[in-house]
């Protein structure tokens, strides 16, 4: 009976094996058969008996860290050796031997190897590029195998293609690395002297060449600092002289050939032309100007001439004079010359170095140590402004046509305040108009009674003056005055500065207002303008509820008084009391007597008295506006007649029919109190 298929029943080592395919021993080269190879694996790719699997690549050891694959761990990084070849030379007469140094290079991420071969001036071989990057295989017997990381070290031969690589030296990374994967370093060798270079160095130096030739390098200073500037700000004080000032400059300091250049910073309206440049870009002399030298006196090198005789075949040749005698030493600046505060001379103009840009702190900081960049002011002290003074107003045209007149040789319009017409101009609803209804301040009795609406126009500040038409009056109404910029009283007629209009601000019920020499008593306003006066109680104090309740708080020694005032008048205690209630003013009895004592009214003492009394009230308080209105003969000719005042029912009546502005009826004189002086409710 047969064992089940399970696991660890049958002893077939082929269960579960899937490859089975002969490795190809034999090949076609050059349409031959032959052995192509004898250390192939046997069948499905296992290998034989006594066969051993020879490594493709190196084998690293294992290391703590993720296994990555070596084209990513080493990816970059390169095993760099110093080796050298004994070359054969076939012209025995430059010697038996060459000696080539050479650089190998090994790259870990895929044990590829590339051999270079620096290049020598006048060595008389190719040299660059000997072996391009390439896996090399090694020597024969085991030309099968290739060359890893493993078969390299200091001090040792090392063979590739048939040449044989004296390795004597490797950098720093190449060391540690090596040490690192196990590998024992030797002792670092030395390369020996290249017999002919010695000879052709010998030979060189004995030589003197029949054009004298002396190098200056100078590659290195500009591929370090190429477009590397300092840049300083500069001052050339040239106050002293005739018609000389104060100059600002920019001095450029180009560190790649130690050269400086200058512009000079041109203000607004100054006067001079503009140039590109101050001081063209060149090297600076220190002590400059140092005079007109002779062409060709001011050279780097100074060459004699050889002179050969008076023979026929002479030759005439030149010398490098090496002592340079006679020649001109110019002293130049450099950077280390330049530093905040310095002054320089730049041919004979003296220019004090005052400030400088970060890039240069930056600089001198790093290669000098240098810490301190306090600037020095250049700008130059502001010139007094003189104040213009133009011709006093002719009288023709307004102040501001004429004043233009004088500014330019054509003259142009006076240009309005365009963003404040736009803002303030009436659009829709809103008007942006000041009503205020007024009177005629004025001692010819026909013109006592008359009545005005002003109207001010915020987007041009201008004011026109109606007067409402009223029948049977004697008195043409209609326009009083058209729309214009009205002046302040008080100011010279043909002055040089421009007048004083009114403003908005001056404006408010109660205010007197001089119109062309029209006193107006501003009596009410409309509804419009009062909440307009409201919104922006910063323009117009008179009507701003704070002022108004610190005003009031500062009677807070007559608040229960003022308390028990406005209970009496609410006879109903509602709390409320009637608007024109609230309004009116009552002052004790002897201050009225004490006034009109002080304005000499022609009553006696007993007939005043008897005049008091009848407007006193229960607390001999009197209502000195209906008092002084009673005493008005010309409201009140018949004494039995109610006194009619100029109230704001009136004023609303004469409002071209427009309704009431007022739309209080009832104020809450608890809530007032409270607001005030803190009286609660008792």
């Amino acid at each position: 009976m047969a064992l089940p298929l399970l696991p660890g029943n049958s002893f077939n080592r082929n269960v579960g094996k899937e490859k089975f395919h002969k490795s190809q021993h034999w090949g076609f080269c050059n349409n031959v058969g032959m052995l192509v190879s004898e250390d192939k694996p046997g069948i499905g790719g296992e290998l034989l008996l006594g066969q051993k699997t020879k490594p493709k690549y190196s084998a690293f050891p294992k290391g703590m860290g993720s296994d990555a694959p070596s084209w990513v761990a080493f990816d970059k990084q390169v095993l760099s050796f110093d080796a050298y070849l004994e070359d054969e030379v076939p012209d025995k007469s430059q010697g038996n031997y060459r000696i080539r140094r050479y650089k190998i290079y090994f790259y870990l991420e895929d044990d590829t190897i590339q051999v270079n071969e620096p290049e020598l001036k006048n060595s008389g071989m190719p040299q660059g590029t000997s072996i391009r990057r390439q896996r090399i295989s090694l020597p024969p017997p085991d030309e099968d195998q290739f060359y890893t990381v493993h078969h390299f070290n200091i001090n040792i031969d090392i063979i590739f293609y048939g040449r044989t690589f004296k390795i004597y030296d490797c950098d720093t990374f190449t060391k540690n690395f090596l040490k690192k994967i196990g590998v024992k370093l030797n002792p670092p060798g030395q390369c020996p002297e290249d017999p002919y270079m010695k000879i052709r160095r010998e030979t060189l130096d004995c030589m003197k060449p029949l054009r004298p030739y002396e190098s200056f390098d100078t590659l290195k200073q500009f591929l370090e600092y190429d477009r590397k500037v300092l840049r300083f700000f500069c001052l050339w004080d040239d106050s002293a002289t005739l018609f000389g000032d104060r100059r600002e400059l920019i001095l450029h300091y180009f560190l790649s050939d130690d050269t400086i250049e200058v512009k000079e910073v041109m203000p607004h309206n100054s006067g001079r032309d503009a140039m590109s440049l101050f001081l063209q870009r060149r090297k600076l002399p220190k002590y400059g100007p140092p005079g007109v030298c002779q062409p060709g006196q001011v050279t780097d090198r100074t060459v004699l001439n050889i002179y050969g005789g008076l023979k026929e075949n002479r030759v005439d040749g030149y010398l490098l004079d090496k002592y340079k005698l006679g020649k001109l030493d110019q002293e130049f600046y450099k950077d280390s010359d330049l530093f905040i505060g310095a002054t320089i001379n730049v041919w004979g103009r003296k220019v004090l170095l005052c400030d400088c840009d970060e890039f240069t702190k930056t600089y001198y900081k790093t290669k000098y140590g240098i810490e301190n960049f306090t600037s020095i002011p250049c700008k130059a002290p502001p010139l007094p402004k003189i104040e213009r003074k133009f011709p006093p107003y002719t009288g023709f045209g307004s102040e501001e046509d004429s004043l233009r007149s004088c500014i330019g040789l054509v003259p142009t319009p006076h240009q309005r305040d365009f963003k404040k017409f736009m803002e303030k101009d009436s659009y829709g609803n809103i008007s942006n108009t000041l009503r205020f209804f007024a009177k005629l301040i004025t001692h010819k009795c026909a013109d006592v009674d008359r009545m005005f609406v002003i109207s001010y126009f915020l987007s041009d500040d201008t004011i026109s003056v109606f007067e409402p038409i009223e029948r049977n009056s004697g008195i043409t109404g209609g326009k009083f005055l058209k729309r214009i910029r009205v002046k302040k009283p008080g100011q010279e007629v043909f002055k040089s500065e421009l007048s004083e209009y009114i403003k908005a601000e001056e404006l408010y019920i109660g205010a007197t207002v001089n119109v062309n020499g029209y006193l107006f008593l501003l009596l009410n306003a409309d509804e419009y303008t009062l909440n307009y006066m409201e919104t922006n109680s910063d323009m117009f104090p008179m009507s701003s509820i704070e002022l108004i309740l610190q005003k009031l708080k500062e009677e807070e020694s007559k608040s229960r008084e003022i308390k028990q005032v406005f209970t009496a008048a609410d006879c109903k205690h509602t709390k409320m009391v009637d608007y024109n209630t609230f309004r009116k003013k009552v002052l004790p009895s002897k201050d009225i007597r004490r006034l009109c004592k002080s304005f000499r009214l022609p009553l006696s003492d007993d007939l005043l008295g008897s005049i008091l009394s009848g407007f006193e009230d229960s607390e001999k308080q009197i209502n000195y506006e209906s008092f002084f209105c009673a005493l008005n003969w010309r409201i009140n000719p018949m004494p039995e007649l109610e006194a009619t005042l100029y109230t704001k029912e009136r004023c609303e009546d004469e409002w071209l029919g427009m309704p009431s502005p007022i739309p209080v009826k009832y104020i809450n004189y608890m809530r007032l109190l409270k607001d005030v002086f803190g009286l609660e409710e008792e």
